[in-house]
C-alpha cells in the first residue's frame, strides 16, 4: 500500500530557500532572513530608503602563533539618494541593531551604495462601491432577514457591477 501524499500546502519557504540559498550566499548572506527581515531588524524608517546587498566577510588571519579572532564583516546597503546622508548618520543605530538580531558582532561596518530601491508597487485599492446602486441592490433582496448579510450581498453586487 502507498502512501497518501501531503494533505496540505507547503509553505512557500521552503521552495524559496532552494533556489535562493545559493545566490544569497554568494552575496555573503548566510541565510535569508536579514535580507525577508529587513523591515523589523531596523525598522520601518530606515527600511524605507534602504536595503541589503551583500555582506563582505574578511579573509581569516591566520598567523602560527595566534588565536585566530573573527573580524566583523561590512554590510553594503543599497540606499536611495537623498537618504543616504540621514542613513550614515543612523550607522551606528543600524549596526546595533543588525547586530542584536544576529545576536553577536557579526557586522563592524556599513558601506552605503547610491541607487534606486527594488521596491514593490502598492496595490491600487478599488474604488468604494456605489452607495445607490448597493442601496437599490439591497431593497431587492426581502427575502435575505439578517441586514449584515443583505448589505454585505448588496456591497458585493455593486462592486461587481460596477467592473
Amino acid at each position: 500500500m502507498t502512501k497518501p501524499a501531503r494533505g496540505f500546502p507547503r509553505p512557500l519557504s521552503e521552495f524559496t530557500a532552494a533556489s535562493l540559498g545559493g545566490v544569497l550566499k554568494a552575496q555573503g548572506f548566510a541565510s535569508m532572513e536579514i535580507v525577508t527581515r529587513w523591515r523589523e531588524i531596523v525598522g520601518p524608517e530606515v527600511a524605507a530608503y534602504s536595503e541589503p546587498m551583500k555582506i563582505n566577510w574578511p579573509r581569516p588571519k591566520t598567523d602560527v602563533g595566534d588565536v585566530e579572532q573573527a573580524e566583523p564583516a561590512t554590510l553594503v546597503l543599497r540606499v536611495e539618494g537623498p537618504a543616504a546622508l540621514e542613513i550614515q548618520h543612523l550607522s551606528s543605530v543600524i549596526l546595533e541593531r543588525v547586530n542584536r538580531f544576529f545576536g553577536w558582532q557579526a557586522i563592524g561596518r556599513l558601506a552605503l551604495r547610491q541607487a534606486p530601491l527594488r521596491r514593490k508597487l502598492p496595490k491600487k485599492q478599488p474604488p468604494p462601491p456605489d452607495p445607490a446602486i448597493t442601496a437599490r441592490l439591497a431593497a431587492s433582496m426581502p427575502e435575505i432577514e439578517d441586514d449584515d448579510l443583505r448589505d454585505a450581498l448588496a456591497r458585493l453586487g455593486s462592486a461587481i457591477k460596477t467592473k
